[in-house]
């Protein structure tokens, strides 16, 4: 029973592979360029650079997009 559950459920996973896959793409990316970013700015504002780190991490797309819009201090 249990195999066939997980037959099921990788059958359902496939089907959602297509509009998955963008997402975590452009979540990556985001994560990438706001780490990157974070790294190469002496300052920042609202918060210290490991907050924001934390923020960038682990909060999903919102925390990197609040980081490059409202983060950044103006060089």
């Amino acid at each position: 029973m249990l195999t066939l559950s997980l037959v099921v459920n990788m059958e359902e996973l496939q089907r959602y592979i297509p509009l998955i896959a963008p997402l975590l793409i452009i979540q990556l990316t985001l994560v990438a360029i706001a780490l990157i970013d974070l790294i190469r700015r002496e300052q920042v504002r609202y918060i210290p650079k490991w907050a924001w780190a934390i923020v960038i991490i682990f909060i999903n797309l919102i925390g990197p997009i609040s980081y490059l819009i409202i983060g950044r201090e103006e060089a």
